[in-house]
């Protein structure tokens, strides 16, 4: 009994660090996360698993290149750096891009991962940096 106990209070303190009930930006911090935001928006991150936040999200000169041509990681420091928090949100839930980018996943956030999303997008520090390369259509 007493290790079901523990089992159950484990449970709940392992999930209750990460339960939100308004936006806030560390709650952001974990929706990238696992969101995989950083396995392509934050270069070194996917050799590493640590988010620099001097480079979180800034985006991604490396291309992903498949039948679509050659697609690039967006900075999305820069992506929201004029939007309001509400414009991210209508963004968030309607915007469609090229593969590998999976903006169909971004379309399932809910209104307060969203709003965390961007307040932590907003908080990182340091200068946005440049925008990722055009897109390169596929060779015909």
């Amino acid at each position: 009994m007493f290790r079901i106990a523990m089992l159950v209070a484990a449970a709940g303190f392992s999930t209750a660090g990460f339960a939100a009930d308004a936006p806030s930006v560390d709650f952001g911090r974990h929706v990238s996360i696992i969101g995989g935001c950083h396995d392509c928006h934050t270069v070194g991150y996917a050799q590493s698993g640590k988010v620099d936040p001097d480079k979180a999200l800034k985006g991604n000169p490396v291309g992903y290149t498949g039948p679509w041509g050659t697609n690039f990681a967006r900075n999305l420091r820069l992506t929201v750096a004029n939007m309001s928090e509400d414009d991210w949100v209508t963004f968030a839930k309607t915007f469609e891009v090229g593969p590998p980018m999976p903006w169909f996943n971004v379309h399932e956030l809910n209104e307060l991962e969203s709003r965390s999303l961007y307040e932590y997008i907003k908080s990182l520090p340091g200068d946005p940096g440049e925008q990722a390369p055009t897109d390169i259509p596929p060779k015909k």
